[in-house]
């Protein structure tokens, strides 16, 4: 499903003239293409739709959406093949909001464009977060309203056991790269919990605010990093101390993130300002922003390191950043309100 390609220059050229020296936005409809030259597609989790869009990257449009016959699914993964997704479905409602409890996860085959394949939890955990280890092999899925993290083998797609938080609003998930540990963004409570994915045990809750929202990890694994909802800054965890180690001022509040795969930058949506913000972690400070359409949701930065996708919640939109010209390269049409996002490899 990849296209090769390479946009001309003038296409380009034609982009930066509508963008201001400090990369304001001037159109609301970009056309042309990042300059890479992807091995994969771009997979969207829209909300408002209940279905899962496949972006194909090369040309920046939609090829299917794939409806997920049940509630909203708010986030996806991909399997480490790139031929399946695994969409959670959480509910009709938000973090700590009544609703309905979702207690499903549909699989689906990417080739074929269907569901092939559902995970029943038993009962309304209202699952969320779903993260696919590369190590392991194994898939990890945030159930909210258990306080835990259902650990599933993806081949047999059997449950296979949980391991708790300790915290209630288990919303976000990351898992370091050697997977051997994962830590959750617990909402309310304003915690991250770390934990032990191979004793699938609670090592810690780390008090880090009065409420936060989502997560990510450095390359290198030694920094976790979750969005203050109180005061607009980034908590920066060691993962070797388990503690606080510094925060980031920001100048609006954080939310979705994505570090780059050089380790050199944090990418921070920031969804009043409708900006995408760079975190140079070097220094561990804020250096740039750049306008995005309306509430900036999810940041995904591609395996090759050449462009961030971010969804735009409000806005059915999944604006392509291109990183080495820091400018939006392409506004991808997507569903209704589209949030979670997801790289799934060809090759």
């Amino acid at each position: 499903m990849t296209v090769h390609f390479l946009p001309a220059l003038p296409v380009v050229l034609a982009l930066t003239s509508l963008l201001s020296p400090t990369g304001r936005m001037h159109a609301a409809e970009d056309t042309a293409k990042p300059a890479a030259k992807p091995s994969g597609m771009l997979l969207v989790a829209n909300k408002g739709d209940q279905t899962l869009s496949i972006i194909d990257p090369a040309t920046n449009k939609q090829t299917a959406a794939i409806a997920e016959n049940g509630n909203t699914g708010h986030e996806v993964a991909a399997s480490t093949d790139g031929k399946l997704a695994y969409v959670p479905i959480y509910g009709d409602s938000g973090v700590g909001k009544a609703g309905s409890d979702g207690t499903l996860m549909r699989i689906i085959d990417l080739q074929k464009q269907t569901i092939t394949g559902t995970v029943d939890f038993g009962k309304g955990l209202r699952p969320h977060c779903p993260i696919v280890c590369a190590k392991t092999g194994l898939l990890y899925v945030t159930t909210e309203l258990e306080n835990s993290v259902t650990v599933i083998d993806p081949r047999t797609q059997k449950i296979l056991g949980s391991i708790p938080t300790g915290k209630a609003e288990s919303h976000m998930l990351i898992v370091s790269h050697d997977g051997r540990r994962g830590y959750t963004a617990n909402v309310e409570s304003g915690t991250v919990s770390v934990l032990d994915l191979e004793a699938r045990t609670l090592i810690k809750t780390i008090p880090v605010s009065h409420r936060t929202q989502r997560i990510a990890i450095s390359k290198d694994d030694k920094l976790v990093f979750t969005a203050d909802q109180v005061n607009p800054q980034i908590v920066v965890i060691d993962t070797g101390a388990n503690a606080v180690k510094t925060r980031i001022p920001l100048p609006d509040f954080g939310y979705g993130m994505s570090a780059t795969p050089d380790g050199k930058s944090l990418l921070v949506a920031m969804n009043n300002t409708c900006k995408l913000g760079l975190v140079n972690l070097e220094t561990l400070k804020f250096e740039k922003d750049l306008e995005l359409p309306k509430a900036p949701q999810f940041v995904l930065t591609r395996p090759d390191g050449a462009v961030a996708y971010v969804s735009c919640d409000a806005s059915a939109k999944v604006a392509a950043v291109d990183l080495k010209t820091w400018t939006v390269a392409s506004l991808i049409e997507a569903g209704k309100t589209a949030d979670g996002l997801a790289w799934a490899a060809t090759e």
